[in-house]
């Protein structure tokens, strides 16, 4: 990976931005920049995922130690299982994130960009380290991350309170708590500050509302998932249904939902290149949600109850056939190779509870075909209980019990369904966000830059945690300069009332644009947030983000910087 970071004016010579979706209204670019604030909705969306954290925790800890009480040993040992373990894998990725974003150490690029944010105007700085920009670089970055000598006594020991206060969080297992709190610590900030520190502190929490909802999102299909279909199979089993089980089985579902909701919609928030969802959005995808993987553990447990063994190869079969299938879709989410495979193998068990969008492009097909695919699992699963079942129960009603398990597995499905179509069909946040779809005939004059009506160049964000958008495709320019814009034939250009604003850092990712719904490069690689966040505290203004968008030859000579 490579990128450049400068504090001259970017050439108005830019890609073809992609054209907006027909069935989207026309939407000015300042609505997208007045939307990025901390709202109330956004606050009590936090609360609720605290509290719905708890309630998961709290139910499966409660409910081992009803199962000890009780000397049912093996449900004790299982339940406690997929409760400590994947809380000890999350809280080691978490401390591992947090011992990276603070440390002291400065990467090139973010030595360079304090350098083009501290002073030189007319000049260009590589983010390569070599000779004196090294040091310089360096030299800079220190005086601003450290701040006054004076200081250094006390904030040696602030540091060291932090590295222990850390600690300790994570071996009591709160690390997202803690996540969850700062980030509404943040948002809060954001709200009671004016600009820029009111931008600087939302693009602080949208960085840490991406690491939650990926690190909630791990540890709800690594426990809540399993958790939720041991509890179902021991209910199904003793045919009988305790209070505790009952409530530790809703909260593992409603986390499960809840969490995949979430994660697209943090996604969603954090991209300007799609339409944001919105919270009835969110409500009505949870409900998807909800409905389709109670169906789908339901037809687990009823399975697993009778054939534990065959259920455990189903499983594997199912989940390796769906992790083949994610990687022959090219999925572009990390940034190395098996950080990639590993990544599809995570999402390989996501897919074995629900549907989880990982590619680009219109989701219909693929959404049908696990669909159906899910749809016959579930009726085989549930028809081969139903048949070899054996027995009554204690009272005598196993027709009736059979049957309704059966109705319950057929109505919560086709409830998930309902609400599914409901989502895509009324409230699915289509297409590319209206007002960037323009396109420019030719160069925009240099004069154009001194008269406030003129236009700003799509590729530049002005407003973090925005990106730009990239060109794909045929729209991309194979022979000209590296930001030369070239409109369909038969286009009319147009030119949108934007302000200018050509002063100030420019971040350049030698990177294109990630694909949705994967985070763009700077939300995943840890050293351009630490980057931009280091640029952003040093500039008087807003640091700009872009992406490549052209393979040319050209381009890789403007870009030949390495981080």
């Amino acid at each position: 990976m490579a990128a450049k970071s400068d504090g001259a004016p970017v050439s108005l010579r830019n890609e073809n931005p992609p054209q907006s979706s027909p069935r989207s209204e026309p939407r000015p670019p300042q609505d997208r920049v007045a939307e990025q604030r901390y709202t109330l909705p956004d606050c009590c969306w936090t609360l609720g995922a605290l509290l719905v954290f708890f309630w998961d925790g709290a139910s499966d800890l409660w409910l081992a130690a009803d199962y000890y009480l009780r000397r049912e040993y093996w449900c004790f040992a299982l339940t406690l299982v997929f409760v400590i373990v994947p809380s000890v894998v999350v809280q080691v990725l978490s401390f591992r994130w947090f011992a990276f974003d603070f440390s002291e150490s400065v990467s090139g690029t973010a030595a360079a960009a304090v350098v083009a944010a501290s002073g030189a105007e007319e000049s260009n700085f590589s983010t390569k380290d070599s000779g004196g920009e090294r040091g310089a670089g360096r030299a800079v970055a220190a005086a601003v991350l450290s701040g006054p000598a004076t200081g250094g006594g006390a904030r040696s020991c602030c540091r060291a309170f932090m590295w222990v206060f850390q600690a300790v969080i994570h071996i009591f297992q709160l690390a997202q708590v803690w996540r969850y709190v700062h980030a509404l610590y943040l948002g809060v900030q954001s709200r009671w500050h004016g600009d820029p520190e009111r931008r600087h502190y939302y693009w602080r929490m949208m960085f840490e509302s991406a690491d939650i909802s990926m690190l909630r999102l791990l540890e709800s299909f690594l426990k809540s998932a399993p958790q939720l279909v041991l509890q179902l199979s021991i209910m199904v089993h003793t045919s009988q249904v305790l209070p505790l089980q009952g409530l530790s089985a809703s909260a593992s579902l409603i986390s499960l939902a809840w969490m995949i909701s979430s994660y697209q919609k943090v996604l969603r928030d954090s991209r300007d290149d799609k339409v944001p969802m919105t919270y009835k959005a969110v409500i009505v995808q949870i409900l998807w949600h909800l409905f389709t993987i109670a169906a789908r553990t339901l037809a687990f447990a009823l399975f697993a109850s009778v054939f534990q063994l065959y259920f455990g190869i189903f499983i594997v079969a199912h989940w390796c056939i769906m992790t083949f299938w994610i990687i022959q879709g090219e999925t572009d989410f990390c940034m190395s190779k098996w950080e990639e495979i590993i990544y599809n193998m995570m999402v390989g068990i996501i897919y074995v509870f629900c549907w989880f969008s990982v590619r680009e492009g219109r989701t219909h097909c693929r959404l049908l075909i696990y669909s159906v695919t899910v749809f016959v699992e579930n009726v085989a699963l549930t028809t081969i209980w139903y048949l070899y079942r054996g027995g009554t129960d204690r009272h005598g009603n196993s027709d009736f019990y059979a049957v309704m398990m059966v109705c319950v597995v057929a109505s919560s499905y086709a409830l998930g369904t309902f609400f599914m179509f409901v989502y895509y069909c009324l409230l699915h946040p289509d297409g590319s966000v209206s007002g960037w779809s323009y396109t420019v005939e030719k160069e925009v004059p240099v004069e154009l830059l001194a008269s406030p009506a003129s236009s700003l160049p799509p590729d530049l964000v002005s407003s973090p945690p925005r990106t730009l958008q990239r060109t794909k495709g045929s729209d991309r320019e194979q022979d000209g300069d590296v930001f030369k814009v070239r409109p369909p034939r038969g286009a009319k250009p147009s030119v949108p009332n934007l302000k200018p604003r050509t002063e100030g850092p420019v971040i350049r990712i030698d990177l294109p644009r990630k694909r949705y719904p994967a985070w763009d490069a700077h939300f995943i690689d840890r050293r351009l947030r630490k980057t931009i966040l280091v640029l952003e505290k040093a500039a008087p203004v807003t640091p700009r983000i872009q992406y490549r968008c052209l393979g040319t030859p050209k381009e890789v000579m403007e870009y030949e910087t390495t981080v």
